[in-house]
């Protein structure tokens, strides 16, 4: 009898021939040292996801440019446009010309969410978060300062690293630049990974690097986390993507405890707290935005959370905030949220 392969077994499979893997799924990529490089699980060209062929994390990826990263069943999934699993699993044992199995129902959170490689990342995480310094002064507080954020030292999941160790993923050639630090957080309040954000050392914005942000560690399921109360108690909340975005939205709405998924998959991947009433999901102006949004308004109705879109007028609230101002910024949102949270959260 033929013995059907587990799905932890079918991306260890893979793993063995991550090359090979990556030149069928990411054919518009190519080989630089132990990487692939190519431009996104689309398998468009340029520069941004990578792909480990060798070491203790070969066949992990991760897209610097989204913060997506996953395995090789997961490339697999996105490359090929599937959407149930047991699909991805065919593709994959296709590939490897294993048989295909009988109907079964087999879930994913059995397998493949579990992801003990992603330990090492986590660790390595925290251990940069405690070499950090206090935002207050430093270069990533001016840097915020000149988006409009004034009040970002607040926040403790905000702090400074003046050399933080950057590698260029295409020659391999590291060096170290000035970086925001952002700690992703689960609803414990346990660190689970960091959000880089490298900056100019003459204070001119970011660093001039192909890829001046990237995340480590745990995304899945997590955020950087602004405002929370420390007993947890979040009935009224707002999250949503990039970290400069929702940082503006904290800066004119203080008492609304607020979160940065990062990337428009965390976001409608995102575990709102227990006792969440009404969640307020921001919107960024792209498809990808779209399905955050659709994605975690889904996973607010089925805990019974009532989901409220708020929509900038420009680009993203960071860009409402720099180019129209706070004041437009806050009339704008005053016509969006619920009257009685308009009245307590908005400056009158």
């Amino acid at each position: 009898m033929t013995v059907m392969l587990s799905a932890s077994q079918l991306a260890d499979r893979l793993a063995c021939d991550a090359e090979a893997v990556c030149r069928h799924y990411l054919s518009a990529g190519r080989r630089a040292g132990n990487y692939w490089i190519v431009g996104d699980v689309a398998n468009n060209k340029g520069r941004s996801l990578y792909v480990h062929l060798s070491g203790p994390r070969k066949g992990r990826w991760t897209d610097a440019a989204t913060s997506q990263y996953g395995d090789l069943l997961d490339l697999v999934r996105e490359s090929c446009g599937l959407v149930d699993f047991r699909d991805v699993a065919d593709e994959a044992r296709r590939f490897l010309n294993e048989p295909q199995p009988r109907p079964v129902s087999f879930r994913r959170d059995d397998t493949l969410d579990s992801q003990p490689a992603e330990r090492p990342a986590a660790d390595r995480a925290r251990r940069l978060f405690r070499t950090t310094e206090p935002l207050s002064g430093t270069l990533a507080d001016s840097y915020l300062r000149q988006r409009g954020i004034r009040c970002a030292s607040l926040h403790p999941a905000l702090r400074f690293h003046p050399s933080c160790y950057y590698r260029d993923l295409a020659s391999s050639k590291t060096s170290r630049y000035p970086a925001l630090i952002a700690a992703v957080t689960d609803q414990a309040g346990e660190i689970t990974g960091v959000h880089r954000t490298w900056l100019d050392p003459d204070g001119d914005g970011k660093a001039r690097v192909d890829d001046p942000r990237r995340a480590l560690g745990g995304l899945l399921g997590n955020a950087v986390r602004f405002r929370f109360p420390v007993d947890g108690l979040v009935p009224v909340m707002a999250a949503g993507e990039g970290l400069e975005s929702m940082l503006s939205l904290s800066h004119v709405m203080p008492g609304m405890p607020v979160v940065s998924a990062l990337t428009a998959n965390h976001l409608a991947a995102f575990r709102p707290p227990a006792g969440c009433l009404r969640l307020y999901v921001a919107a960024d102006a792209d498809a990808a935005g779209r399905h955050g949004i659709e994605g975690l308004s889904r996973r607010a109705q089925a805990l019974g959370i009532l989901p409220l879109v708020l929509t900038p007028e420009l680009g993203d609230f960071n860009e409402d905030l720099r180019r129209l101002g706070p004041d437009r910024l806050i009339a704008n949102l005053r016509g969006q949220l619920a009257p009685e949270d308009a009245w307590a959260l908005l400056p009158a």
